[in-house]
């Protein structure tokens, strides 16, 4: 199997690197190579030159915020990219496995939302992020689209590590505590997907839209929290402590995008399909502390 992997260096292409090695020949291209999805002229090229037989998009424009601002750049990358990933994709036979986000929804209501419930995004990148799995479906390919949210990992930029920075320089952290999601580890998406994909020869039905994201819910508030405690109990030395941490609304932290207030996603589909159970979302995040000790030590500097 040969399989094309597009953003290797993100937090969940940097897993991926890992988790699919053991399956096939992983053909790992940098932007300079033609892996830009900014540049739709190179994409086309760099699919047909590399034949696969998976193309696994772990690429995407992620500023929510600055988003706003720039949609038509998060509209390429995020719709047009994946539309053409997909028109490649059906024309060599590969399947195309792409990531999207709960920012699909509106984010209303309570509960955990299935594959089928309406979507309805609230911002420019939800939006661009809905036209791209809509892109997809209408190309024809062979396809996986794996909804998530709440991504964390050791590399990059996320909520999980700027907390434990800030904690580091402050006595008082203020967190959102009206907005429920799962956290979900990159290392979680990736070793699903790896499942997914050495499923695919297997199960010829596999394809289609899934809710990948960890077990049960929290506010940014209460993820926070549990950041700051089982950091603790790891030894770490930060200013700011669990119980420093103040609770605001939405509204008392402005932000250029709306994010959804509810971001539960149903993922019973998934485990039924591939055989498994997503674990609760402290046991990511306990491994990720074990794993990011360097960094608060390195932040209380």
């Amino acid at each position: 199997m040969k399989i094309l992997l597009l953003g290797k260096n993100g937090q969940v292409g940097w897993e991926l690197q890992r988790t699919l090695a053991p399956l096939g020949e992983v053909v790992a291209p940098s932007r300079a190579d033609g892996a830009d999805l900014a540049r739709l002229d190179r994409l086309g090229a760099l699919v047909a030159a590399t034949r696969p037989d998976v193309i696994v998009n772990a690429a995407a424009y992620t500023a929510v915020d600055k988003a706003e601002s720039e949609p038509e750049l998060a509209f390429r990358i995020n719709g047009e990219a994946p539309a053409e990933l997909a028109r490649t994709a059906a024309a060599c036979g590969a399947t195309l496995i792409h990531y999207s986000t709960d920012y699909v929804f509106d984010g209303s209501g309570n509960t955990p939302r299935d594959e089928a419930a309406p979507t309805g995004a609230l911002s420019v990148y939800g939006r661009s992020k809905l036209a791209g799995e809509e892109a997809i479906r209408a190309a024809g390919c062979r396809h996986i689209i794996f909804r998530t949210s709440w991504v964390y990992g050791v590399r990059g930029q996320n909520f999980a590590r700027n907390i434990l920075r800030l904690a580091a320089t402050r006595d008082e952290l203020r967190v959102i505590d009206d907005q429920i999601g799962a956290p979900t580890g990159a290392a979680l998406i990736a070793d699903t997907t790896a499942l997914a994909v050495h499923a695919l020869p297997r199960h010829p039905g596999l394809e289609g839209t899934y809710h990948l994201v960890a077990g049960g819910a929290v506010s940014w508030f209460g993820y926070a929290r549990f950041l700051l405690e089982e950091a603790a109990a790891r030894g770490a030395s930060l200013k700011a402590t669990a119980e420093s941490i103040k609770p605001i609304p939405t509204d008392g932290y402005p932000l250029p995008a709306r994010r959804p207030a509810n971001s539960r996603l149903d993922v019973s589909r998934l485990e039924q399909a591939l055989a498994l159970r997503m674990p609760p979302w402290q046991h990511g995040l306990a491994r990720f502390l074990d794993e990011a000790k360097g960094l608060w030590e390195e932040h209380a500097k």
